[in-house]
């Protein structure tokens, strides 16, 4: 087997258990939260919000320690973008998506804003250069998304219509749930096993695949590590088109991409800062990646702020737009 292939298999199959690993470990823990009396809204708002982050979080946080801040880095910017392009744009060629739905308007404004606020913090504006997401700057992003917390808090109590909300808030007809002790404890051994095993299978394949194909570490997390981790959404996504229930898509993946840069860059700003000295940001980030990142968030602020709806034009449009970025990345790469 050659040292690619088996490169890219690590990665492939980091991925895989890292998905499934976050996903037993919410399991796990929404059924403990349930059978002690917590509330609904509370395990939606902490458990779910923050478990379903937990896949590239942990990668996150594994890259950023283990020297490799462009896997890290990467895999948020990354996620972001195949979110808009690709996780709307294929359910868009199945099904008209509505973009009027309550609430999506103000995540989108608040998601705008934290891409803008990302990239001012990947600068390093005394030595005009790219910088460092230090300690105190992920404790900033961490302190955000708590506060992100509490407004969809409030915004369940008035009303559950905002589809980021009634995502997080579906607790109670979340099927799968392990019922007994046993199936508990299971569950939540193999999420807590799974996913740092996962990450460092992804951190290891993936650096790898990078000084193989000679590439940098952060082309292999805007590209397979971000398309990977973006699978669940996707998927979902899809399945929602199909069953002609589209409309909730676009306020999950705003959501989604709010908690890829507050959550996962915060506690990854954390957690590098107090063990690597912060996560470096490759200047080459700056040359395209960042820019296309801020653009995903204005197209979809723009379509929501029109109120029209996405078909399969739109659909057509965002998936060759996804298709041109990874093309030109790749070019200016490799070129």
């Amino acid at each position: 087997m050659s040292a690619t292939l088996l490169d890219v298999l690590l990665l492939i199959v980091g991925i895989i258990i890292i998905l499934f690993g976050g996903d037993y470990l919410v399991r796990g823990a929404t059924a403990v939260a349930k059978r002690t009396g917590v509330p609904s809204l509370l395990i939606g708002l902490t458990i779910v919000a923050f478990g379903t982050s937990a896949p590239e979080m942990v990668v996150s946080v594994f890259a950023a320690i283990a020297g490799s801040p462009g896997l890290a880095v990467g895999n948020i910017v990354g996620s972001n973008i195949a979110n808009i392009f690709l996780v709307l744009g294929l359910p868009a060629l199945i099904a008209v998506m509505g973009t009027t739905a309550k609430g999506v308007r103000t995540n989108a404004l608040i998601a705008l804003a934290a891409s803008l606020l990302f990239i001012a913090l990947c600068w390093d504006w005394e030595a005009n250069a790219p910088g460092t997401l230090s300690l105190l700057e992920g404790a900033l992003l961490t302190g955000l998304i708590i506060a992100y917390i509490v407004y969809l808090g409030f915004v369940a109590m008035g009303s559950r219509d905002d589809p980021m909300v009634a995502e997080l808030t579906g607790v109670d007809s979340m099927e799968g749930l392990p019922k007994s002790a046993l199936g508990i404890g299971f569950s939540l051994i193999v999420g807590l096993v799974a996913l740092p095993i996962g990450a460092n299978l992804i951190v290891e394949g993936g650096a790898s695949l990078a000084l193989t194909l000679g590439v940098s570490e952060a082309v292999i997390g805007l590209t397979l590590l971000a398309i990977g981790t973006s699978l669940p959404e996707l998927a979902t996504s899809v399945v929602a088109a199909v069953r002609r229930q589209a409309d909730m898509a676009i306020g999950n993946v705003i959501g989604s991409n709010i908690f890829n840069i507050f959550a996962v860059g915060g506690i990854t700003g954390l957690a590098a800062g107090g063990f690597a000295g912060g996560v470096s940001i490759d200047p080459g980030f700056f040359q395209l990646d960042l820019w296309v990142f801020l653009a995903s968030a204005v197209f979809v602020t723009v379509l929501v702020f029109s109120r029209r709806p996405m078909g399969r034009t739109t659909g057509a449009a965002l998936l060759l737009i996804y298709a041109a970025y990874i093309a030109a990345l790749l070019y200016f790469t490799l070129g």
